[in-house]
């Protein structure tokens, strides 16, 4: 449908496309990539890492000496005993130096192909060249800092091979990479959330910029400024939909209209409308063009509560579950910055009265923190709220026809409040006998 999901751009962890570049990190972690690269492993012990390597050459000289020389084996006995008592004495060390560095070094390995990418274009933009400097630490490239940890995860692999065992104790392997990691998590480790952050910046602009090469047409939002919360568009379509069967409805949420409760019959468009919205909204406050003729609005805080499901793992009901992200929506709202909320069938999973009674106090809670918004609805009670003059709500509707014995849906956004349910013709159409 021409473009990017904007709501998931920026998330490299999550196998974007950036500038060309395929899914190159898909499968990466990105907290547990941080984590391991910021984990605290205290200091290194004062010329560990040069009394390691005195180690390493002592017993290369022990092995000479025995087999060319004749100084016999007591000189390398003794230098593996030392060399035993201190790989125990840096046993937990090394053990939390290499935990998990070979799939952080896979993950670094996935992102520094992303990251060559934006290393090698020719920005002009200013914001894009100032992102593509901050991957630079003391000159050195992204991906020659982790060509470098690729390498020691690669030496520390090496020492399972049973024909390399032997020459691996003599070198004193494993001590001096696990210390020589830790040299590349304290030098360059802080670096990662930033490679992460850019990264994940530099593809969400480009799904962005996707987005609006393959849409000539959207047009860019305006956003102004005030304090009183605006939301005007004209004939805003899903972008996700095709164009040749998107069909399009306005929107208008200012002073004295500050909310819409929406009914409809069931499959009528109430929460694609929702979701239209909602999107348009997002990519508006992205940067994006919208699938629209004209939109118009102030900065706004998004709170949806659409498509809730109940948890078994948790043991959380679908209306529990709903409650709480109300309840989320509610505290949203606290904030200085306008809220839009979108709230789909609204406390669905209870009885008419509480649901009226729920209902009714949390839109006008909404509406007393200044939030804007829509809600869709079948419990036609709740449309009474709308004869409130305080309350600042306009009734909308969908609705349905029967044509030739099947339900037809237009999708059209109408004034007022629907007249007709279509839910025992939709029962009788799939067979029940109702």
């Amino acid at each position: 449908a021409g473009g990017g999901d904007v709501a998931g751009a920026g998330d490299v962890a999550g196998g974007g496309d950036v500038a060309g570049g395929g899914d190159v990190a898909e499968g990466i972690d990105g907290e547990e990539l941080i984590a391991w690269a910021e984990a605290d492993l205290g200091s290194q012990p004062a010329f560990a890492r040069l009394l390691l390597f005195l180690m390493a050459a002592a017993q290369i000289l022990g092995v000479l000496g025995w087999a060319a020389l004749g100084w016999g084996p007591t000189l390398l006995i003794s230098l593996l005993l030392v060399h035993s008592l201190m790989a125990l004495a840096l046993r937990g060390r090394i053990r939390e130096s290499t935990r998990g560095a070979s799939g952080a070094g896979r993950d670094l390995t996935l992102l520094g192909k992303v990251l060559s990418l934006i290393e090698g274009e020719n920005f002009s933009d200013e914001g894009l060249v100032s992102l593509q400097q901050q991957l630079l630490v003391n000159a050195a490239s992204p991906a020659q800092r982790i060509g470098r940890l690729r390498t020691l995860v690669d030496f520390a692999d090496s020492s399972r091979n049973p024909m390399f065992a032997p020459i691996s104790i003599l070198l004193v392997w494993m001590p001096q990479i696990a210390l020589a990691m830790d040299a590349w998590r304290s030098g360059t480790g802080r670096r990662v959330a930033r490679w992460l952050a850019v990264a994940g910046e530099i593809e969400a602009l480009a799904a962005l910029a996707s987005y609006a090469y393959e849409n000539p047409q959207n047009p860019f939002p305006e956003i102004v400024e005030g304090a009183t919360p605006l939301l005007e568009g004209e004939q805003l379509g899903h972008p996700l939909l095709p164009r040749a069967t998107c069909v399009r409805n306005d929107i208008q949420l200012v002073a004295g209209r500050r909310a819409l409760v929406i009914s409809g019959s069931n499959m009528s468009g109430k929460s694609t409308y929702l979701r239209t919205v909602g999107v348009n909204t997002v990519l508006a406050l992205a940067g994006s063009p919208v699938r629209a003729t004209r939109l118009l609005l102030t900065v706004l805080s998004i709170g949806a509560s659409i498509q809730i499901n109940y948890s078994l793992q948790d043991g959380q009901s679908r209306f529990n579950r709903e409650i709480l992200r109300v309840r989320d929506i509610l505290r949203l709202a606290e904030d200085q910055q306008p809220t839009l909320f979108l709230l789909d069938e609204i406390l669905h999973g209870t009885n008419s009265h509480d649901r009226r009674i729920g209902a009714d106090a949390i839109l006008r809670s909404l509406l007393s923190r200044q939030a804007i918004g829509l809600v869709t609805t079948h419990d036609l009670a709740l449309a009474q709220l709308c004869d409130d003059p305080e309350v600042a709500a306009v009734n909308v509707h969908f609705e349905d026809e029967i044509r030739e014995g099947k339900m037809v849906f237009d999708y059209k956004l109408r004034p007022g409040v629907v007249e007709k349910s279509n839910a025992i013709e939709l029962m009788r159409e799939v067979g029940l006998e109702v």
